[in-house]
């Protein structure tokens, strides 16, 4: 980690870049580095890494080292760990998971096929990805998972089911996020980008052109995943019949059950329609923890001790602040522009597969897909119209890549960040298979896609 950091450190600045980007560059390497590693746990490297940082003045301490812990999108993973305490301490979440069980728990594939039904039918109506997969679906995976006797205390227990559960909703997030315009915060960004291009999507051209490549990933993903990340747990022939019974014992809900039903109502109501009424997704979720607190189904003891969501906290907080001040530093900018410089003697098709490539891969600097949209969809777009490709169809297919790396790194996105938090998946392993997943998402997607587009007008 070290001779990667000097290495870098020392290298001049390039045009554009500040003095200070290098170092900074330098660092968040480093700090990936020991993620992966782990020398010691993720929010130790974390602060490791920003105290290196403002050490050597690639972050100053009063206004750049600790901005990514005022990040809207970092607390409302924080409120997703508190939420979904409300789902197990009430006993609503095993309720739930015992639900899923009864129909769908026959094996570990169906219970995914379930997760990712639930998470597409909530997808063109809640904008936030993060409050999807971390306020509604991981409380009911923690539930699914600790029924079936799976916690994230021993690599045996998570193995058995909740790191495969975990990571497979991560990687359907990402997938039902590229199918709406209105599934993930950042793609309205892209298309205010593109218009500033000359390029105009449209809510149901994007979902046209996202229908059936989309359904196609999502049939595959989850015995995708099953193949290269496999549960210990796979068959559960008697679960079903198993949780009914289970269910006549619990009887009916009791008043904390209803309270928590109630909270989470209102938050799906909040989250769907909080555009038209003006609710930020955070401040959803955070007065849906108020109302849990005030109606004593959660205590601050329970979010105090929940230790999980603290150290994710920390850690994402480190690198949304790292990745931010790469873009400032205009670290990010050199890269993209770099990019479209080098791909401009080539004819389009072969220009745009190294664009998309690029754009795809360079998420591994990044800790928001949001951020990334913001630092780079505009520079490649504008590179691969330059080339040649038809421009729709640029726009669109940039703007599916901005959401299939969610799962790319367990710092990638919200939905990552949560399932990281919860213990279910090592760093190392989320590298590993992440980075599988996401090329395995990336062909099948774009594979459909292309002769989709085609077949439907989009690259005229």
């Amino acid at each position: 980690m070290a001779a990667a950091a000097l290495a870098i450190y020392f290298i001049p600045p390039p045009a554009g870049v500040d003095e200070r980007g290098m170092h900074m560059l330098a660092i968040f390497v480093a700090t990936i580095l020991g993620l992966i590693l782990q020398p010691l746990p993720t929010a130790s490297v974390g602060l490791i890494g920003l105290a290196a940082a403002m050490l050597t003045g690639a972050m100053n301490a009063k206004d750049e080292a600790l901005s990514g812990f005022g990040n809207s999108a970092v607390w409302l993973i924080v409120a997703a760990f508190f939420i979904a305490d409300g789902f197990l301490i009430t006993g609503l979440g095993r309720r739930i998971a015992l639900v899923f069980v009864s129909w769908l728990g026959k094996s570990s594939l169906g219970l995914s096929y379930g997760l990712t039904i639930t998470d597409l039918i909530l997808a063109p109506a809640t904008p936030s990805n993060t409050a999807r997969a971390g306020g509604v679906i991981y409380p009911i995976i923690r539930s699914l998972a600790e029924v079936h006797g799976s916690t994230p205390d021993t690599d045996a227990s998570r193995r058995k089911l909740g790191s495969y559960l975990g990571m497979t909703e991560v990687q359907v997030n990402a997938v039902t996020a590229a199918m709406f315009l209105t599934a993930m915060a950042g793609n309205p960004i892209a298309q205010a980008a593109a218009a500033q291009q000359g390029v105009e999507i449209t809510w149901g051209g994007w979902a046209l052109a996202a229908l059936v490549p989309g359904l196609v990933t999502l049939l595959l993903m989850p015995w995708v995943m099953s193949k290269i990340y496999p549960p210990t747990e796979k068959s559960t022939p008697g679960a079903p019949a198993e949780a009914r019974a289970e269910l006549a014992r619990m009887g009916r809900l009791s008043s904390g059950e209803w309270t928590m039903a109630g909270t989470f109502v209102l938050l799906l109501v909040l989250w769907c329609l909080g555009t038209q009424l003006h609710v930020n997704a955070t401040a959803a979720a955070f007065a849906g923890i108020a109302i849990l607190l005030v109606t004593r189904v959660l205590t601050w003891k329970d979010l105090a001790k929940n230790a999980s969501a603290w150290s994710t906290l920390i850690f994402f907080a480190v690198l949304v602040g790292m990745a931010d001040q790469l873009n400032a530093l205009g670290v990010i900018g050199w890269i993209g522009d770099s990019v479209a410089h080098a791909v401009g003697g080539l004819s389009w098709v072969p220009a745009f597969a190294i664009l998309v490539l690029v754009y795809f891969f360079a998420h591994y600097f990044f800790a928001s897909n949001t951020a990334q949209i913001v630092a780079m969809y505009a520079v490649f777009l504008g590179a691969a119209i330059t080339a040649g490709a038809p421009a729709l169809f640029a726009a669109l297919s940039l703007g599916f890549a901005s959401n299939l790396f969610g799962g790319l790194t367990h710092y990638a996105s919200g939905p990552a960040g949560v399932v990281f938090g919860s213990g279910y998946v090592k760093a190392g392993e989320w590298f590993r298979v992440g980075a599988i997943a996401g090329i395995i998402m990336l062909i099948v997607f774009f594979a459909v896609a292309i002769p989709w587009m085609a077949l439907t007008g989009f690259m005229g």
